[in-house]
């Protein structure tokens, strides 16, 4: 197969050409060369783009998986990053369940009004103690208190 031209690329990856110069800059993708003004990529790049939009849909930050990739262009996956990924997802899909399930409680809620749902109180209140926007530290979670408080105050 021949080059690909970076429109090519960019149709095919589903990425803006932003994106490809970016992970240019950070060491990611590297251009074959260019034909006029437009950069020419390896088909090979696009199994690079695949395997960082995976990477980064699990979580992994652009450092991180700039060191999957060697110099000589081999791939070395850390099995061990793997696992710690997993749990890491595992905590948060469990979070996202306890409120999934939290919310469609305080929905069906029989009480007169949210503010005198025990589970709504301590969703706020359990919500109240994580400041927004900063990121908690593994395996710190506010979803126990709010999973008692669900299984107190069944509808």
């Amino acid at each position: 197969m021949t080059e690909l031209d970076i429109a090519e690329v960019v149709r095919r990856a589903g990425v803006p050409a932003s994106t490809l110069r970016y992970y240019e800059e950070k060491g990611l993708i590297t251009p074959v060369g260019r034909r006029g003004l437009r950069r020419q990529y390896d088909p090979a790049v696009l199994q690079r783009l695949a395997l960082i939009a995976l990477a980064r849909t699990a979580g992994f930050p652009l450092d991180e998986i700039a060191r999957v990739f060697a110099p000589d262009g081999a791939i070395h996956i850390n099995r061990q990053a793997l696992l710690d990924k997993a749990g890491e997802l595992d905590r948060r899909i469990t979070e996202l369940v306890v409120l999934r399930d939290s919310l469609r409680h305080v929905a069906a809620c029989p009480a007169p009004s949210h503010m005198e749902c025990p589970t709504f109180r301590h969703i706020l209140a359990a919500t109240a103690d994580v400041p927004v926007r900063r990121k908690r530290a593994p395996g710190q979670s506010w979803d126990a208190s709010i999973q008692g408080s669900a299984e107190e105050h069944a509808p």
